[in-house]
């Protein structure tokens, strides 16, 4: 049986579910800020232990890698992006995400061919291009702005 391209396109058409940008967006935004929230709250809580603005910082961060990778390990934060969709994408919560996800998926093959090739093969070309783009930038600084 043959299909045109354009009969194709109507199937394709017919079988995708409509989306709902309205909704979608509000949902983003609101778990967005849900997650920028906990971790403006799990700052206070920190700075009101007396913790200095650094190590404040620091805490703040590793919390919410922490937490983003044990609901990651347990299949939750699948569940709230399938729902939330970029809003999930907070770069320190979606990062980490990016590199539990393959590791569980690939724990099967092993630890070398399983986890330690394919941990990186969502995150990789972030972690690359970011390292190039602070070299570059390093180097504009050293040469030219200093």
């Amino acid at each position: 049986m043959t299909v045109s391209k354009a009969t194709y396109g109507e199937m394709v058409k017919k079988a995708s579910p409509n989306t709902k940008v309205g909704i979608d967006t509000l949902k983003a935004f609101a778990v967005g800020g849900l997650i920028c929230c906990v971790g403006e709250a799990l700052r206070k809580i920190y700075e009101f232990a007396g913790l200095g603005k650094d190590d404040t910082a620091l805490l703040t961060s590793i919390t919410l890698i922490f937490l983003s990778a044990v609901l990651t390990g347990f299949g939750l934060y699948n569940r709230i992006a399938k729902h939330a969709g970029a809003g999930t994408l907070v770069p320190i919560t979606g990062f980490a995400n990016a590199v539990v996800s393959p590791a569980l998926e690939f724990k099967s093959e092993g630890f070398v061919l399983g986890v330690g090739a394919k941990i990186f093969i969502i995150s990789g070309p972030v972690i690359l291009y970011g390292i190039a783009a602070s070299f570059i930038y390093g180097l504009i600084y050293y040469f030219f702005l200093k």
